[in-house]
């Protein structure tokens, strides 16, 4: 199925829609504690940068090769503009993806390696079942040379961005699933 196919399905609310270089295509239910992460981050980018800026939640980001990503969070640089409707990977400056069950292997290996690959500065993992953020910085053509561990509950967790700005997520407030939850 292509991109365009994709984009012009519509799908049940509450799943998100992931799919492969394969062509196949896998819809998984978004959880509360995946739903609830994604607002904590998007609340941390007002509250580090303001309400316009260009921070965004599953917004599809053009890469090379039809590899297009629609991360749980993107910032952009902030002078970035859209081609056509989309942003491209160029201008990006953090991706944040929060992992749920289904995507654990995708969150942590395969996003890792394309984003160090196409050399975004900063990819953070954000686990709400390990209660645990990675920090992944310095991109190599294979993924990441620094990668940095961070508890849930430990503070808010400054990120620098490459443009000179912090992002800062609150560590403190992001959720944890319930007991029996995963």
């Amino acid at each position: 199925m292509s991109v365009d196919a994709v984009m012009h399905t519509e799908f049940p609310a509450g799943y998100a829609v992931f799919f492969g270089k394969d062509g196949k295509v896998v819809m998984t239910p978004q959880s509360v504690e995946h739903s609830s992460t994604i607002k904590v981050m998007q609340y941390g980018t007002i509250l580090s940068f303001g309400l316009h800026a260009k921070a965004f939640s599953d917004v599809y980001i053009d890469f090379p090769a039809d590899e297009n990503s629609a991360p749980d969070l993107v910032i952009m640089r902030e002078d970035a503009q859209r081609h056509g409707k989309r942003y491209g990977f160029e201008d990006v400056l953090l991706i944040a993806e929060v992992v749920s069950v289904s995507s654990a292997r995708k969150d942590y290996d395969d996003c890792t390696a394309k984003y160090g690959r196409y050399n975004i500065p900063v990819y953070v993992v954000v686990d709400p079942y390990a209660g645990e953020v990675v920090v992944h910085t310095r991109p190599t053509g294979s993924g990441y040379i620094a990668a940095h561990t961070h508890k849930y509950g430990s503070g808010k967790l400054p990120i620098e961005l490459a443009d000179g700005r912090t992002y800062t997520l609150d560590l403190d407030e992001l959720p944890r699933p319930e007991p029996g939850v995963g």
